[in-house]
């Protein structure tokens, strides 16, 4: 199979790319082993919270942070391009309704109760902004074992403001009607509450509970695909702020951005492959040709002008610490940069400390391309986006969708471009 570029991972650095490209007029595939980790985080963009202190304005910060740190993914493609970056998200995904800006980060609890600062969220969650104080109530649903209103509840009640301001927050447990099961998966919950009767039973629920001047926080099930009508319906029905948190794994949130731009893919002309494993590579004269795929029934040559990296890094095993403690990027067998020596320290007992191997990755120039550590081009048509760059801390930094969505469509310009060019 042969097409202009073929994309390797379909988290948000990777799927946004396939959809830039394909919208650009290029014959574009991605492909992923899984589904990516859009079905796992809280599709809040994150672009940067710690630089190492708490940063109130990503856009007066960045500037600053890129002198700092040269290595860092922002460095290879600037300030204006992680602008540009939110407004692409915002034109092509309007039913996720995202709001923030670079200017001010806002603050939003997680399930445990613990403030994160994000750029831009979704419309559903950011009557949860904590920035202002409040009076809030959080509501758990008793089937979803996951989520601990009481524990996020206590902890937000405790949770230090920086403008002075005073914040009160309790804890409700509520039991929607979901046919007498015990335990249902945030997934589930979320389809249940696209059905209009059962959204009924739940603000009549509410409601009766609700003191006035509260603000409703409900773990993220507010509908699925239809989630602007859920969450327009509740915030209107109970006449007050809704707001979602975020819960564990699988990630409502997520698997809403991710169907938004699968469709924008396969409208734009794009083709997703889930499962099959990239295996290896073939290359000639400082270019990759095609990428071996295992489809499990047999392995299959897909063939390409250009490629793009986006398969993640250490956490989505796109980068893996191998058997002689070396480590590796595991699909194109690239060299990682910024890893810990064989023989030193890897690990450290400080989980939120600065771990050596935390900015391991592949190394990029400025058009995204793969180099070694002379900082030669290592295949002209490879290029890499997301976590799998080196450079970053995205959980110490609060940063990791900000960079797969910058780099990502970073790349994707850089890839239509080489491909037009070659036309």
């Amino acid at each position: 199979m042969t097409f202009d570029c073929v994309v390797i991972g379909a988290g948000l650095a990777g799927m946004t790319a396939g959809v830039r490209i394909a919208e650009g007029g290029a014959r574009v595939a991605v492909i992923a082993k899984g589904v990516g980790s859009l079905h796992l985080g809280g599709a809040t963009i994150d672009v940067l919270g710690y630089a190492p202190e708490p940063v109130d304005s990503p856009r007066a910060a960045l500037d600053d942070f890129i002198a700092a740190n040269p290595d860092h993914p922002y460095a290879r493609v600037g300030t204006n391009a992680v602008s540009g970056s939110i407004e692409w998200l915002r034109d092509h995904l309007p039913e996720i309704g995202f709001v923030g800006d670079l200017d001010a980060n806002l603050q939003l609890p997680t399930a445990v109760g613990v403030a994160k600062p994000s750029a831009v969220v979704p419309r559903s969650m950011a009557a949860g902004d904590l920035r202002a104080g409040g009076d809030f109530v959080i509501v758990g649903l008793e089937p979803l074992k996951d989520f601990y209103p009481a524990y996020c509840a206590d902890n937000l009640a405790v949770a230090p403001l920086t403008n002075g301001g005073s914040l009160r927050a309790r804890a409700i447990s509520i039991a929607p009607p979901v046919a007498g099961e015990a335990d249902v998966s945030p997934l589930g919950l979320a389809r249940r509450l696209g059905d209009p009767e059962t959204r009924k039973e739940i603000i009549r629920t509410i409601s009766n509970r609700l003191e006035p001047g509260e603000t409703v926080g409900m773990p993220a099930v507010l509908g699925v695909d239809d989630s602007p009508a859920v969450w327009t319906d509740l915030s209107e029905s109970l006449g007050t702020g809704v707001f979602e948190i975020p819960t564990l794994p699988p990630s409502v949130p997520g698997i809403r951005v991710f169907r938004k731009l699968l469709s924008l893919l396969r409208s734009a002309g794009g083709r997703l492959l889930v499962g099959p494993e990239v295996l290896g590579m073939e290359a000639e004269g400082g270019r990759v040709t095609a990428v071996k795929v295992d489809t499990s029934t047999r392995i299959v040559e897909y063939r390409a002008a250009e490629f793009l990296l986006a398969s993640g890094g250490v956490s989505a095993g796109g980068i893996k610490l191998g058997s002689d403690w070396r480590f590796v990027e595991s699909v194109l067998g690239l060299p990682v940069a910024l890893a810990p020596e064989p023989g030193g320290e890897r690990f450290l007992p400080d989980y939120f400390g600065e771990q050596p191997a935390a900015r391991a990755g592949v190394a990029v120039d400025d058009a995204l391309r793969a180099v070694d550590s002379e900082g030669n081009v290592i295949y002209e048509n490879v290029r890499v986006a997301g976590a799998t760059i080196a450079g970053s801390e995205p959980w110490r930094e609060k940063s990791g969708n900000g960079i797969a969505l910058a780099t990502g469509l970073a790349a994707a310009d850089e890839i239509l471009e080489s491909v037009k060019g070659g036309d």
